[in-house]
């Protein structure tokens, strides 16, 4: 059973379109939701959105994920309104980026790796002595299909993915003793997301193709022949965040229709 009331939740990258329908999905089930973005603009329109959508504590924080002291704001902000007890932690924020590996420059590397890995680190850092103190906490950490199997013209992103992956792995093995479980999502390509669109206008650019004949070329990739939808990656989210998941750590779940299956 899906419950979540009385349970605390961050979620980065909030603002998007995937984090705002994980936020929404657990304050549907109960939840306290913390909510943190880019851009305080972005955090304020996703608390109004998010609102009507249940009962319980809820808030929101701007800070650079990529920036640590941003992160020990937003921490602390969130350990504020629930009482020093964050018991879920979802960094769902992350960018992506294509090129040739000849045209991709250091700060192209290091922009990728900043928002995905850093800041998946830096949150992680500051909220795991909340959850040791509780002797609770469950980690979901957002990889990608292609961190596991690597794209043509991604190879920093599928680097960056790949190393949140194993991030993910290490966690899980340290936290273990401590009650805090550590798990990753790894969803594939993702209807009506900024991720997509910007992956697609990428791929418009770089195979010369038709919007119509990229989403074609993609989906035929896909055993189950369609590309996810947000409430795909949502609903798996929740079940690794509630108590049918407590035997699950350490783990890399695809969200792909089939696309990957190791």
């Amino acid at each position: 059973m899906i419950d979540f009331e009385g349970k605390n939740v961050l979620v980065t990258g909030a603002a998007g379109a995937i984090g705002k329908g994980i936020a929404k999905g657990f304050r549907q089930y109960g939840g306290n939701v913390f909510l943190s973005d880019l851009k305080q603009e972005g955090v304020d329109q996703a608390v109004a959105e998010i609102q009507p959508a249940g009962q319980g504590l809820l808030g929101g924080l701007a800070g650079d994920v990529a920036v640590e002291a941003d992160v020990r704001k937003v921490v602390q902000a969130a350990a504020s309104l629930f009482d020093n007890r964050v018991d879920i932690l979802v960094n769902v924020a992350g960018i992506v980026a294509q090129g040739k590996i000849e045209e991709i420059t250091e700060a192209d590397w290091d922009k990728i790796f900043a928002v995905n890995c850093k800041g998946s680190f830096f949150f992680c850092k500051h909220v795991v002595p909340m959850m040791k103190a509780n002797k609770f906490g469950k980690i979901l950490n957002f990889s990608s299909k292609s961190g596991k199997t690597g794209s043509a013209l991604m190879s920093h992103y599928s680097a960056a993915k790949g190393a949140v992956i194993s991030f993910t792995h290490a966690l899980a093995y340290e936290l273990a003793d401590s009650g805090i479980t550590a798990n990753c999502l790894c969803p594939g390509i993702t209807e009506d997301t900024g991720v997509w669109s910007n992956v697609s206008s990428g791929y418009i650019k770089n195979l010369g193709k038709s919007r119509e004949e990229v989403v074609k070329q993609f989906s035929a990739k896909v055993p189950l022949k369609r590309l996810a939808k947000i409430s795909d990656v949502v609903a798996v989210t929740l079940f690794l965040a509630s108590s049918g998941a407590d035997y699950l750590t350490g783990q890399a779940i695809n969200v792909d229709g089939g696309r990957e299956m190791h």
